[in-house]
């Protein structure tokens, strides 16, 4: 029987304060997450990689956004190399070398060649050759147009440049890459883009995986 003040729910409830965890859930092993390391790995690459190729293609893209009108420099032998030309639109003329080094790249059918001048020991020429042209009888010109920069910061595809024979003499040197305008240069933005979504993603994705849940806090009794 119950008293008149007495409600029937009450005496139904348990304060959740009363109520401790169950020793037989604290005694079971940690749940199996086999795929979770892989996750943490593929996005830690992702992460990893998309920056570094965005920092080897920061160069590139300061010339795609660096001014179009290209810097008249004159006679090519009588320049004076400086910072405040580096990985700048230049113009200017001068007679090169006989010796070259030839190269291609991955995907292209064009082979380039990489010319010093005469008398600018530290200014080499890079002059692209089209594949339909004999490279035996190309006649190398003597004004040229293009991104003026030094060969530390000349990004992708010219690391290997150091490791030919003619290395040695390269070291230090700027290169001036004959036909590259900004505006050629304007796909480094989309891939510039497209890798700061890629680690964007990894971060996030890391930092939602990684995170500890908050503890609950204990209710109101």
């Amino acid at each position: 029987m119950l008293l008149a003040d007495e409600n029937p729910i009450n005496l139904m409830v348990t304060s959740t304060s009363e109520l401790g965890m169950d020793p037989d859930l604290e005694a079971l092993p940690e749940p199996r997450r086999p795929w979770r390391r892989v996750t943490l790995v593929a996005m830690t690459l992702t992460l990893v990689g998309s920056l570094a190729l965005a920092a080897l293609l920061l160069p590139q893209l300061r010339y795609a956004l660096s001014q179009s009108e290209p810097v008249d420099l004159g006679d090519l032998q009588q320049v004076q190399l400086s910072a405040n030309l580096a990985n700048r639109a230049v113009r200017g003329s001068g007679v090169l070398d006989v010796h070259a080094i030839a190269y291609q790249r991955p995907l292209e059918s064009s082979e380039y060649r990489l010319v010093p001048l005469l008398g600018n020991d530290h200014l080499w020429v890079e002059l692209p050759i089209p594949s339909q042209l004999d490279a035996s009888r190309f006649i190398p010109p003597t004004s040229f147009v293009g991104r003026l920069v030094p060969l530390r910061q000349a990004g992708l595809g010219y690391d290997a440049l150091a490791q030919v024979q003619q290395g040695p003499q390269l070291q230090g040197s700027w290169l001036l890459l004959d036909g590259e305008s900004p505006e050629g240069s304007r796909w480094v933005i989309g891939v510039m883009l497209l890798l700061s979504g890629f680690a964007g993603f990894a971060g996030l994705g890391l930092y939602r995986v990684l995170r500890r849940a908050a503890p609950l806090s204990e209710p109101a009794t």
